[in-house]
């Protein structure tokens, strides 16, 4: 596991800064020690900094990976987060969206969010910003970039969409059949 060059580390961080603002300082520094990020494969991975030091004895053609999964870089270098991910970028959201029972269903077959679904919106976030998904019970769903800014989410028509989906949790049942 390789750490990351300083141009995949500032569109790492370019892109959590779009879902959790400035919380990533404490994504790298929490109270249970210090994390950091490794790739792999073009993989991203999330890792305390003594379970790295654990994985650093084992030799690299025997070691698949060493913590979570973050995401990926893609081809044209940007990065794509995986929806492992979601657990730990969700206590430091800043922009969130609830959705109505009604909605999740539909969210989480890969669909975008129109009004009509949803059940409340954090203030104050602008167009095109990341927004992560949850519902009513506080459950994170998956991801979101904003389609309109929370003013204009409270005049659009019911029908108007307010949320691209990004990712979600019914990725694992969608994809069941590539993993066979």
């Amino acid at each position: 596991m390789k750490r990351l060059s300083e141009e995949r580390t500032k569109a790492l961080f370019e892109k959590l800064t779009k879902y959790i603002g400035p919380n990533v300082k404490q994504l790298i520094e929490r109270p249970d020690g210090i994390y950091c990020f490794r790739e792999r494969k073009d993989r991203i991975y999330y890792v305390s900094e003594n379970i790295l030091k654990l994985g650093n004895t084992i030799s690299p053609d025997n070691l698949i990976s060493v913590g979570t999964c973050f995401g990926k870089f893609t081809k044209t270098g940007k990065v794509r987060l995986h929806i492992t991910a979601l657990n730990y970028l969700a206590p430091y959201a800043q922009c969130k969206i609830w959705l109505k029972s009604s909605a999740e269903q539909q969210f989480l077959y890969g669909n975008n969010i129109s009004k009509a679904g949803l059940g409340r919106i954090s203030e104050n976030y602008e167009k095109y910003q990341g927004v992560l998904v949850f519902n009513m019970s506080d459950l994170p769903l998956g991801f979101g970039i904003a389609a309109r800014s929370t003013a204009e989410c409270k005049i659009a028509d019911p029908m108007a969409v307010v949320c691209f989906h990004q990712a979600d949790i019914g990725e694992y049942i969608r994809s069941e059949e590539d993993l066979l």
